[in-house]
């Protein structure tokens, strides 16, 4: 589907706040991508393993672009011993803003710009982190669809596609109905 030229609400989903299915909940390790996020986009991403994908009571979950919070199992050092070019680094101490709990807006789906040839589920946590944090686990609580996924007709055409989701998102999160979220016990649950 390409993306259509209209133009779009700055926010998602009702004001009072997630309607069915939605609070949705989904968790694995950060694992590396396509590369494309950080690099190509300027946009990075933590992506999780799409296989086995059941969120909630959810067998299927629609492609598309959606928003909510991250936790993440920050450990007092982060990331692996090796920088983006292979050369050995010193540990840094990961500042997490609000403890370990971001907003985020997340992509599932194929990547049509991309042609992909597996799906996959990528999430742009809004938050600057100094360093890669691999084998980290993410929980996710997902409030909102904003969008299905579109191709694109080039790369700037999807950034800017990229850049207005986060604004929505962040303005969805916003919202009376849907910071109560951002204390969601699931988020912070790392047990065993």
């Amino acid at each position: 589907m390409r993306a259509p030229a209209i133009e779009r609400s700055l926010t998602a989903g009702p004001a009072e706040g997630p309607v069915d299915p939605f609070p949705l909940r989904l968790s694995g390790p950060v694992i590396k991508g396509f590369g494309r996020g950080s690099k190509e986009l300027q946009i990075p991403t933590a992506n999780i393993p799409i296989e086995g994908l059941r969120v909630g009571s959810c067998e299927t979950v629609e492609s598309g672009v959606y928003y909510g919070y991250a936790g993440l199992d920050i450990p007092a050092t982060a990331g692996n011993d090796n920088d983006n070019h292979g050369n050995k680094k010193s540990s840094t101490t990961v500042a997490a803003a609000d403890g370990r709990v971001f907003p985020m807006v997340m992509s599932i789906g194929w990547n049509p710009f991309y042609k992909n040839s597996v799906r996959s589920v990528e999430v742009h946590i809004i938050h600057t982190f100094p360093e890669d944090f691999y084998g980290v686990q993410m929980n996710l609580v997902i409030l909102g669809f904003i969008r299905p996924e579109f191709d694109y007709v080039s790369k700037e055409a999807l950034i800017e596609d990229i850049k207005m989701d986060i604004k929505v998102g962040v303005n969805s999160l916003e919202r009376e109905g849907y910071r109560d979220f951002k204390s969601d016990s699931y988020l912070t649950n790392f047990g065993c």
